[in-house]
């Protein structure tokens, strides 16, 4: 049998950097590697492979088939070398942290990262918030949080570090007919969270520009109330894709304007230096990353 090939965790590292950034070069920045050296290590792995694993479409390069294959693989591969290296790093460390995140990342973060970091030190306790980012921010200004996971603003701290940003989308039930409303100059339902709300100024502003009529049909404290009014068939909403539900889609008409992207930071308390806190925050920054 011939002997198959042993890929390099760093190359691989490389790779699911890159196709996440949308770009190798942004990759090496992340890494602190030269855009050279990230691009040797493609191509070992495309040699390793023997298949080609990014195509250039126009000015960009695309995944390929088979690179979609190795990036999965990749990503599980990447999951277990850091948490053996967690669970090795830092079996002493002690302590207890104070986390605050937005509803969006509940679902997502808190089993997959959270519940990875308690598994392997046990011996750090850690306290999570949900909240909005208004309060969160309050959070770590007051000391009342170690970390805060929140939306990019107009607001922010000392310590911020950004993590890169995830597309917004108009979402709401699948049979909902946001073209019969448009069509008809009715005003648009919006499903949308409570004022002061950084995605509510973000719709709004985007149909006010758009010459979009508008109302808000629900308004919500919470993520789950805007969900459920979603799913209700009450109107459309904004979110990322973050915790939403498999029963809500995002709406693909051309008549809705096009939203920017949203911001990611994990803000840090100044005071913290704890090895509990500055290892946490290191593999938070790398999920999302």
């Amino acid at each position: 049998m011939a002997r198959q090939p042993t890929f390099d965790l760093e190359a691989l590292r490389s790779f699911v950097t890159g196709i996440d950034l949308g770009s190798f070069a942004l990759a090496a920045d992340r890494l602190n590697r030269s855009t050279s050296a990230v691009s040797a290590q493609l191509k070992k792995l495309e040699a390793q492979s023997g298949l080609p694993l990014v195509q250039k479409v126009g000015r960009h390069l695309q995944v390929t088939h088979r690179g979609e294959l190795l990036l999965t693989y990749a990503r599980r591969l990447l999951a277990l070398n850091d948490e053996a290296a967690i669970a090795l790093s830092g079996h002493e460390i002690g302590g207890h942290i104070r986390v605050g995140m937005q509803e969006d990342f509940g679902e997502s973060l808190l089993p997959d990262i959270l519940g990875q970091f308690s598994r392997a030190h046990p011996q750090v306790q850690i306290f999570a918030r949900i909240g909005r980012n208004a309060e969160l921010l309050q959070g770590i200004r007051e000391d009342e949080l170690d970390l805060a996971l929140c939306w990019m603003g107009a607001e922010s701290t000392l310590h911020a570090t950004p993590l890169g940003a995830t597309p917004l989308y108009w979402i709401a039930r699948g049979d909902i007919d946001v073209a019969r409303w448009i069509s008809r100059g009715e005003p648009l339902p919006l499903l949308l969270f409570d004022a002061p709300c950084l995605l509510r100024n973000y719709a709004i502003e985007a149909l006010e520009r758009a010459g979009i009529p508008w109302r808000v049909a629900f308004s919500s404290r919470s993520l789950g109330g805007i969900w459920a009014a979603a799913a209700a068939g009450l109107g459309i909403t904004i979110r990322t894709t973050f915790g939403m539900p498999a029963n809500l889609s995002i709406l693909r008409d051309k008549a809705l304007p096009v939203l920017p992207p949203l911001g990611i930071a994990l803000h840090r308390r100044t005071v913290a230096h704890s090895a509990a806190l500055t290892l946490l925050q290191s593999i938070i920054a790398d999920q999302l990353t």
